[in-house]
């Protein structure tokens, strides 16, 4: 069991608890899952970057991506449906856990001038999520192998009903919140 895992279920399960006053272990919010986005538009020109892109977010999640596809065609981006022009990845358990892990105690530390990330990105519902402008912050990354550096999206899907519970839950976490 990781490390993270461990702190969950005894420190913060007590602390939520204390600080919104639930009655039950089982009203505590958890984190549910961790969905990891890479947009990749330059895949309807060349399919190597999105093949590339797949291989990273593999890399940074240990999991096997999907391809994402069009829904629907749009003239404007020259853009066919069915086209793929993504990828994501969707951690459960303890895959998870490790990933927040790592993404909190390796990856945020290695982004330049970093001050904390914004408390504003909550959706209303208890989900958070996190863009994140270069894929080269994680160690699995290595600089010289890459084609393009590209962004990606982080959304932290918890079980919590407001945007309060699931703040104090990430914090508890260890999610460095900008003041």
């Amino acid at each position: 069991m990781s490390r993270l895992k461990e702190k969950y279920t005894n420190e913060i399960v007590s602390s939520l608890i204390e600080k919104f006053g639930y009655k039950n272990q089982m009203q505590v919010p958890k984190v549910e899952k961790i969905v990891i986005n890479m947009g990749v538009g330059e895949a309807k020109d060349n399919v190597k970057t999105l093949e590339a892109a797949v291989n990273d977010l593999q890399l940074i999640s240990g999991q096997k991506p999907v391809v994402c596809r069009a829904k629907k065609s749009i003239s404007n981006f020259k853009l066919r449906e069915n086209m793929p022009i993504g990828c994501k990845v969707t951690l459960r358990k303890n895959r998870m856990y490790d990933f927040i892990d790592k993404l909190l105690n390796v990856a945020l530390p290695r982004v330049r001038d970093f001050r904390g990330v914004s408390e504003k990105s909550f959706d209303g519902r208890g989900n958070y999520t996190l863009g994140l402008k270069e894929h080269l912050i994680f160690p699995e990354i290595e600089y010289d192998k890459i084609d393009k550096i590209r962004g990606l999206e982080v959304i932290f899907v918890t079980t919590a009903k407001t945007d309060e519970e699931a703040r104090e839950l990430l914090r508890f976490l260890g999610m460095p919140f900008a003041n």
